[in-house]
């Protein structure tokens, strides 16, 4: 009866009402000062496309470009504990609270962007580390080397869909069907 009127979810009830609770902690945190957090836990979100749509309409209004030409850059950082974030991002944000779906992720070394790799066997869901979201226009977006990875909010896809990631392989000539064929999807809220 309670779904109907809840954010999507596969958890059980106890377990989404412990979701629930991190949830509303995360809002009164922001409400206190009224102040974005340094990294933000989209997954959190009751409406995590909205936050998205916002990151392009500030880059639009700051940049004099057209909303309709603005994409979605996805930068993951080679830090997986958001608490090492201490900083909010000059453009765009900090966000975590992805989690791979059919394949796992690779840190770079340095200051260079980890990519895809092979699933880990027995690791359904691995942790993305912390991303920086960007928006920039259409005609800048490079597609060579990337894998255009669908973020849902559940593993039952379909309707829960985000947005599209451009998320790094491991060289320009990689195929990305491979990653079409493991079904590899970055998911918010594993079950």
């Amino acid at each position: 009866m309670w779904i109907k009127y809840a954010y999507f979810s596969l958890k059980s009830l106890p377990a989404w009402f412990d979701d629930l609770l991190i949830r509303i902690k995360q809002l009164e945190v922001y409400a206190e000062e009224l102040i974005a957090p340094p990294a933000l836990w989209i997954s959190g979100l009751f409406n995590p496309m909205s936050y998205l749509t916002s990151i392009m309409q500030v880059t639009a209004r700051r940049d004099n470009l057209a909303l309709d030409d603005m994409v979605l850059k996805t930068t993951v950082l080679n830090i997986r504990d958001q608490a090492e974030v201490v900083e909010p991002a000059e453009n765009g944000a900090f966000i975590f609270g992805f989690f791979l779906q059919g394949a796992s992720w690779e840190l770079g070394r340095g200051a260079e962007q980890g990519n895809l790799a092979e699933m880990i066997p027995k690791e359904l869901y691995p942790e993305m580390p912390v991303c920086q979201i960007t928006a920039i226009n259409r005609k800048d977006l490079i597609s060579a080397g990337f894998y255009d990875c669908p973020c849902y909010v559940t593993s039952m896809r379909g309707g829960t869909f985000v947005f599209t990631a451009k998320l790094k392989m491991e060289s320009d000539e990689f195929d990305h069907k491979l990653w079409i064929l493991a079904g590899v999807a970055l998911i918010m809220a594993p079950e």
